[in-house]
């Protein structure tokens, strides 16, 4: 778990200074990242008493997912080590446990984000638990969005030039589909998801 924990640190901090070099000295509002993003998680759910919603479980887990980048990223302003930050996630990985109810939990960590302008992982880890996403499923998610992040940083992202749509499909059904054919714990993880985007993707 910890060693999860320090991979994804450490990715974060190189994607943060690929899109900015001193990133922790912008002083970027990471807090309103998450609060915004948890509307979004919210209407993936459904929440609208007046209309038929089903919830989609795969934009949800999505949601989560870039959920985490950005709380790594309030994690990694703290100045403590990638070590340091890992061994208090796996000391506090653990449901806050205060509700059943999805979409409360969801606006239980928005209003935490608000107030504190920080990240509570157990309200995080809450969500995880009552959408059913395991740890393991969240490295695997985590490592493969921040790939295609760091892929489409170096085609083009930035000044535009970079095709999000390759044969028909979006980048990120192109992700979900070589995420699905692969080990999520496998070491080269991370090489074996960027040759593969690399691979399908029209020079």
């Amino acid at each position: 778990m910890k060693q999860a924990f320090v991979s994804m640190l450490e990715l974060q901090d190189k994607m943060n200074s690929k899109v900015h070099p001193q990133w922790q000295q912008q002083g970027y509002a990471w807090y309103r990242a998450i609060w915004t993003e948890c509307a979004e998680l919210m209407d993936h759910h459904g929440w609208k008493w007046w209309k038929k919603q089903t919830p989609d479980s795969h934009q949800i887990k999505l949601e989560i997912v870039d959920i985490w980048h950005f709380g790594l990223s309030i994690l990694l302003t703290s100045g403590k080590t990638a070590e340091e930050l890992a061994e208090e996630l796996a000391s506090h990985w653990q449901s806050a446990d205060t509700t059943q109810d999805f979409l409360v939990a969801v606006e239980q960590l928005a209003q935490h984000t608000l107030t504190s302008k920080g990240f509570s992982v157990p309200l995080f880890c809450q969500l995880m638990e009552l959408c059913n996403f395991p740890l393991v499923e969240l490295y695997q998610q985590y490592i493969g969005k921040n790939v295609l992040n760091f892929f489409r940083q170096d085609h083009g992202y930035k000044e535009g030039t970079y095709h999000k749509v390759w044969h028909g499909k979006e980048d990120n059904e192109h992700l979900a589909e070589i995420l699905a054919n692969l080990d999520g714990t496998q070491a080269d993880l991370q090489t074996t998801v960027y040759t593969q985007l690399q691979v399908r993707y029209p020079l």
